[in-house]
């Protein structure tokens, strides 16, 4: 963690954190995640008064999270025809919006929650709940709890990763192993059920 020591040890982390997990929700390849991580594993290391602290990390990285959502819903919801026509080019995309739809038009948030930690599922929910124009209180509390439960658990591997293995690239390397994992199995859940869309 050395090389990482005078970013991750001052408070302009959580700056880096915040712009990292606000914009990957337009640009996934962002290493926001493992930024995360690596910033929770030299917390581990630190003292109660050190830079980063966990509480902070973690709240954080949540509002960005909610931040880059509502802001990639507010640009789809203004831009929706041009994006309906996007996303009307591909099947997957169509099937996902429109399990989307329905989950958040019967409560089943839940699907934005698992879409969270899947590869590029943020962006796609986002997007496509602001295109299909649904209502904000649909939208907004999952996102809010879609954040709060990543940006704990990301958090949380990275913390306890360095209490097990100790503050090593070692332990931020296997925590984001774990992070990764929990994207393919999301992913995995998101193919294998499929949530049914009710005939109109």
């Amino acid at each position: 963690m050395e090389s990482f020591g005078s970013l991750i040890g001052s408070p302009w982390v959580y700056a880096v954190v915040a712009l990292s997990v606000l914009l990957d929700v337009f640009l996934p390849m962002l290493p926001s995640g493992v930024l995360v991580i690596a910033a929770a594993t030299a917390a581990a290391a630190g003292t109660a008064t050190d830079v980063p602290d966990i509480l902070a990390l973690t709240l954080c990285a949540a509002t960005a999270s909610v931040l880059g959502d509502l802001v990639a819903y507010r640009i789809a919801w203004r831009g929706g025809d041009r994006l309906d026509r996007a996303i009307a080019r591909s099947s997957r995309l169509t099937g996902a919006q429109e399990r989307l739809g329905a989950a958040l038009a019967r409560g089943g948030g839940g699907l934005v929650v698992l879409a969270r930690f899947a590869p590029a599922g943020r962006s796609l929910v986002s997007l496509g709940a602001g295109a299909a124009r649904r209502r904000a209180r649909d939208f907004l509390p999952w996102s809010a709890l879609a954040g709060l439960s990543w940006a704990a658990y990301s958090v949380a591997l990275g913390y306890l990763g360095a209490q097990w293995l100790g503050a090593t690239w070692i332990a931020t390397a296997v925590s984001v192993g774990a992070l990764f994992g929990a994207g393919a199995g999301a992913a995995y859940l998101m193919r294998r059920r499929p949530i049914p869309v009710k005939a109109s």
